[in-house]
């Protein structure tokens, strides 16, 4: 799920921790237009706004600054996960029991590469989905994007 060099996730974790938020995640990919793009989402109980992503975003900028540890061009982004939040560690899908959520595998498991269900079980090497009545475990190993599918109440 995971694929940031630990050194640069170390580096980030320690900035957004010491500013008293929660890592929740990190994506280095590649942009379109040439560089790189580094996004942070970063949580706390009460909930993160504008001036939260901005305070964390200064700081970080200036350890990555002095510490370069990304090679040429890149763009940094802090965000909440928001309500469609992308999953990074197995102990993240803990906190979301009994909620729908949508997996891709990195390649297709019993013929199939994308499921949506209701984690209903979850640790360090697997979840377990209910997905249309059946029960299905996905290696944590074999994912390589899951997310929250939010809820709205009527």
């Amino acid at each position: 799920m995971n694929k940031v060099p630990p050194s640069l996730q170390a580096l980030v974790e320690k900035v957004v921790d010491s500013l008293g938020y929660e890592p929740w995640g990190i994506e280095l990919l590649p942009r379109p237009a040439g560089g790189q793009l580094l996004r942070v989402y970063i949580e706390r109980p009460e909930g993160i706004g504008v001036d939260d992503c901005e305070r964390v975003s200064r700081q970080l900028s200036a350890v990555l600054d002095v510490e370069d540890p990304i090679a040429g061009e890149y763009v940094l982004e802090v965000s909440s996960p928001g309500m469609d939040r992308p999953f990074f560690r197995p102990d993240q899908f803990a906190r979301y029991l009994q909620e729908t959520v949508r997996v891709r595998l990195s390649s297709a498991v019993p013929g199939r590469r994308n499921y949506r269900g209701r984690l209903v079980a979850a640790d360090a090497d697997k979840i377990t989905l209910l997905v249309d009545g059946e029960s299905v475990e996905l290696a944590i190993d074999d994912i390589d994007v899951a997310r929250l599918v939010p809820q709205f109440k009527s």
